[in-house]
């Protein structure tokens, strides 16, 4: 297995420069082909020291995970050197100094402010849930349960979106482009992984999607990285068909670990039509999706 916990326990710092350096093309940062064979793709190590203006062994060292302790001056000339974009720059420096490591783990049963949950619970036209740092489904309303699953038929366990994305078959089926949505989930959750890296119940959970799916184990060991930032999916909807909606995400002021997360459509775009038949459709009498998942 391909340490399925990297930053929860590995050489996080050291995967993560292996990987930045194998998936930057030599051309890219203005290298001439001086004519040797490459073994593996991407930058030399030496080539790597070289852009950074720091010594063979010293990048060496950090590879091998025998420097974990980096100044900030050299952090930045490896992230200029590796040409890394702003959410890659940030889990860098996150991964560089495991002393500065975040608190060990998240409480095992987080609770969702009551106040919180009647917001839920009045937003009729909007799709929405409470979500962790691991993107476990800690509480929902109706919308969220009509669009994407009912999750109070789901064990607590199984309440986790990214879980849900490589692991339940139908879930999965929402997604019109399942591949990039995989990826951006594996990418949010190394990031999380980089900023807690003694969170046991995120290590169990990459432990076991790198087990059981293929897809999670390559894309996980590529070390993409990203953090919040405003999405767009496209959904195939068993009741309203396809439908893109934006996805809104706020922070949570009173519990720094969870956030509130919405799905809006386009003010009179077709896509705000189906989403306000679907709400329609789920607060007939006889649906069975509304929750509150603060009440399991």
């Amino acid at each position: 297995m391909d340490n399925p916990g990297d930053p929860p326990g590995g050489n996080a710092l050291g995967e993560f420069l292996r990987a930045r350096r194998a998936a930057l093309d030599p051309r890219r940062v203005g290298l001439p082909d001086d004519g040797r064979l490459r073994r593996v793709p991407g930058l030399r190590r030496e080539e790597l020291a070289q852009l950074a203006h720091m010594s063979i062994d010293y990048v060496v060292r950090l590879e091998q995970g025998r420097t974990r302790r980096v100044s900030r001056p050299v952090l930045d000339a490896l992230a200029d050197a590796l040409q890394l974009a702003p959410d890659e720059r940030a889990y860098l420096f996150t991964v560089a100094d495991v002393t500065q490591a975040s608190p060990a783990r998240q409480p095992a049963g987080q609770q969702v402010d009551p106040q919180l949950q009647q917001l839920l619970d009045g937003m009729h036209d909007i799709p929405a849930m409470v979500l962790n740092r691991r993107m476990d489904v800690l509480a929902w309303n109706r919308g969220a349960a009509a669009l994407l699953t009912d999750f109070a038929a789901l064990p607590v366990s199984e309440r986790n979106l990214i879980r849900l994305t490589f692991l339940d078959d139908t879930y999965r089926s929402l997604y019109a482009d399942w591949p990039r949505a995989a990826r951006e989930c594996v990418a949010v959750l190394r990031m999380e992984a980089g900023r807690n890296p003694n969170d046991r119940a995120l290590t169990a959970l990459v432990c076991e999607l790198t087990v059981r799916d293929p897809d999670f184990r390559t894309w996980w060991a590529s070390h993409q990285v990203r953090g919040p930032r405003q999405l767009t999916k496209t959904y195939r909807h068993p009741v309203i068909g396809t439908v893109t909606l934006d996805v809104q995400q706020f922070r949570v002021d009173t519990q720094p670990d969870q956030q509130l997360v919405a799905y809006t459509a386009p003010p009179d775009s077709p896509s705000q039509e189906s989403l306000r038949f679907l709400l329609q459709w789920s607060a007939q009498p006889d649906d069975h999706t509304t929750n509150r998942g603060r009440r399991d």
